[in-house]
């Protein structure tokens, strides 16, 4: 089999389950490249020499820029705080590498745009990974709208909660740092929603937010306390282009939440709920049911025949968090052998950048934010 060989910058969470699905990906997946961890790329050198071994990354280096230029690197892997993005991702176009990058895409929309458009004209396969995508029930939901079965869609309502900094103890990190992180959860968080919005609704065409500092000082490691400069929690507004509404809450104080992505989607004739803390579970409610037996139902996304799982486990065994990841870099690998777009490109990441900024301006001038139409 053909090989394919990856570039990894960044070696915490994201680059270790990165690892993890290079690492094992063929196994489970019929691919026509065998993923080889060639080159990985990180900021310690003990740690980084210790995830190389561990991961069976055959190369290291601390210096981005080598691996960037390496011309034996096929791939290049972007796992780093968002304020790294866009010069790991321009350099590894000038080298014509495909690009993998975590999201958010960018620090900002005028950012991404330049990175869509270098990626577009160099022809690389380019993806952000906004791996909620590809949850089963996500698709499947896709499919349900696709189908015309909930008539016009007319109500959308996205809530992205966790409680990571619930505790006022909890020292500053990058990512309540606004040049490292670019935004607090509205990036981190809410960026994921607006993907799915977009996926299964359509276009944003206006903003209205109000956004919070909850915890304006943290401490600082090794003493003192620092300024928190990204915001802890934002609640939007939203018309889209095609006339629905919507709502967004995002935030990181959330007592009781881990990671509660969850949607709603009302239309005409039908309605569909999900929740990533159940993420094999799919909620349809239809106006074609006999009216004594209308009401939402619970779909069990765990049959051969839906989206993905054919590759799994036997009906009704439940997959996880890492699924997603596997088949995102299954739909990756496939792109780049018949040199094809996948979705969400940076296209897509730029758009998201766009409803960002003008969340930010919203909440910050209090008033409605309207976003240029989408470019077909």
């Amino acid at each position: 089999m053909r090989e394919l060989n990856i570039g990894i910058i960044g070696t915490k969470f994201m680059g270790r389950l990165h690892s993890h699905v290079w690492k094992n990906l063929s196994s489970f997946f019929d691919l026509p490249f065998k993923p080889r961890l060639l080159y990985a790329c990180g900021r310690d050198a003990s740690s980084l020499a210790s995830f190389s071994e561990k991961w069976g990354w055959e190369k290291h280096s601390l210096e981005w820029r080598d691996l960037a230029a390496c011309k034996d690197v096929d791939v290049l892997d972007i796992c780093t705080p968002p304020n790294l993005h866009y010069p790991l991702s321009m350099a590894g176009i000038r080298e014509g590498k495909h690009i993998l990058c975590e999201k958010p895409l960018a620090m900002n929309a005028s950012e991404g745009r330049e990175m869509a458009e270098a990626a577009r004209d160099r022809g690389i396969v380019h993806y952000v990974n906004h791996n909620y995508r590809r949850c089963p029930a996500v698709v499947l939901a896709k499919e349900i709208i696709s189908s015309g079965k909930l008539g016009r869609v007319l109500h959308w309502r996205g809530v992205y909660m966790n409680c990571n900094l619930l505790d006022p103890a909890l020292p500053i990190g990058w990512n309540m740092v606004k040049d490292i992180a670019g935004s607090g959860p509205l990036s981190a968080l809410n960026s994921h929603s607006v993907d799915l919005a977009r996926y299964l609704v359509g276009e944003i065409a206006s903003v209205s937010a109000v956004n919070r500092v909850i915890v304006p000082e943290r401490p600082v490691k090794g003493g003192g306390t620092g300024k928190v400069t990204t915001e802890d929690a934002s609640c939007m507004v939203v018309e889209f282009e095609n006339g629905a509404i919507g709502s967004f809450d995002t935030s990181r104080f959330a007592s009781g939440r881990k990671n509660y992505n969850s949607f709603e989607i009302y239309g005409s004739r039908g309605s569909l709920a999900f929740n990533f803390e159940r993420m094999n579970e799919l909620q349809y409610h239809s106006e074609d049911d006999p009216p004594e037996t209308q009401g939402f139902r619970t779909i069990n996304v765990s049959e051969s025949f839906h989206p993905y799982m054919t590759a799994w486990w036997p009906h009704g065994h439940p997959i996880g968090y890492e699924h997603t990841f596997f088949h995102a870099f299954t739909d990756f690998i496939q792109a780049v052998d018949g040199n094809k777009k996948i979705k969400p490109d940076f296209y897509d990441g730029w758009r998201g950048m766009q409803f960002i900024d003008a969340a930010l301006k919203a909440g910050e001038t209090g008033a409605r934010v309207y976003l240029k139409a989408a470019e077909r």
